[in-house]
């Protein structure tokens, strides 16, 4: 057993590492909860950045983590959810892509818990409990760093409902307009759901699907720059995309995928590649889909 909660660390519901202060739900709510505005704000445009979540140092150990992660014999490599060395078909258009590292880094599975990102979750969320969906590496590489073309995340993930999720988009990189910072389309979170389209395709493919409404809006991108270590949330129908990478540096990202404790399994299959199956109309939980924050405990 100790061999297994060794190797493969969605065994523990909670932080295995020093990387993040142990403060109890009340002191990380006290220290760092978002104002009004902020939730606002987040409200009514869809989406929130800018929000510091990470230090400097704390940067530096998840890109040591990454430098292994994106090695192919890694030890623990069958434990990703999926793993793409580029996602793109193109070799001059290279994104990695990758779910599930979580279960193989300390430091990638410590982030769940990091205070800063989970009290915003929470309240983001209406202030409910936060539960885990899944992680995500997207990385491009200077100078040749392809698109992660404009979709809605609710599109790939109608197998869990209702509708209560919120992703949070943190980089490793200073992120820009020239090696590719994460892009929405403000307000977007009000239209209906959209196609699911390829990530790694065609930038524009999901112009195919708007009404001339959206695409007047569509024109109205709003680029997201951070430095490395800030992160960006957004609702789950916001349209969202990132441009190609043709700078001199790398653009290195990771995701954290949240929803509301309650939400339940839609589909009778495995919700990722190696979990278990949940039964359609079953709540999500257990050891895959831990619980991460509850204002309860405030």
């Amino acid at each position: 057993m100790v061999q297994e909660l060794e190797r493969d660390f969605s065994q523990h519901s909670e932080m295995i590492s020093d990387m993040f202060p142990r403060i109890s739900a009340r002191e990380a709510w006290d220290k760092y909860s978002l104002s009004q505005d902020q939730v606002d704000f987040f409200n009514e445009e869809g989406y929130l950045a800018g929000i510091k979540l990470l230090e400097e140092e704390q940067v530096d150990l998840l890109n040591e983590e990454l430098a292994r992660l994106v090695d192919v014999s890694h030890p623990k490599h069958d434990l990703f959810h999926e793993f793409h060395s580029n996602e793109s078909s193109d070799p001059n258009a290279v994104l990695f892509h990758s779910l599930g590292h979580w279960r193989i880094e300390k430091g990638f599975h410590d982030i769940l818990w990091n205070p800063r990102f989970v009290v915003a979750a929470c309240q983001l969320l209406g202030n409910k409990a936060v539960r885990f969906w899944h992680d995500q590496l997207f990385c491009k590489p200077a100078k040749h760093g392809g698109v992660v073309a404009w979709h809605q995340d609710y599109s790939y993930w109608t197998r869990t409902s209702p509708m209560q999720h919120l992703t949070c988009w943190v980089g490793l990189d200073d992120a820009n307009t020239d090696n590719g910072c994460l892009q929405y389309i403000p307000k977007s979170h009000q239209w209906e759901l959209l196609e699911k389209i390829d990530l790694a395709g065609n930038m524009d493919s999901l112009k195919d699907h708007l009404s001339e409404s959206q695409i007047a809006e569509y024109n109205q991108k709003v680029a997201i720059e951070m430095p490395k270590g800030y992160g960006s949330f957004h609702h789950p129908l916001m349209v969202h995309g990132s441009y190609e990478n043709r700078s001199e540096n790398s653009r290195r990202a990771f995701v954290l995928n949240v929803f509301a404790d309650g939400t339940k399994s839609n589909a009778d299959e495995p919700l990722l590649k190696g979990v278990p199956t949940i039964p359609a109309g079953q709540k999500m939980g257990g050891r895959f889909f831990p619980l991460l924050f509850d204002p309860k405990d405030i």
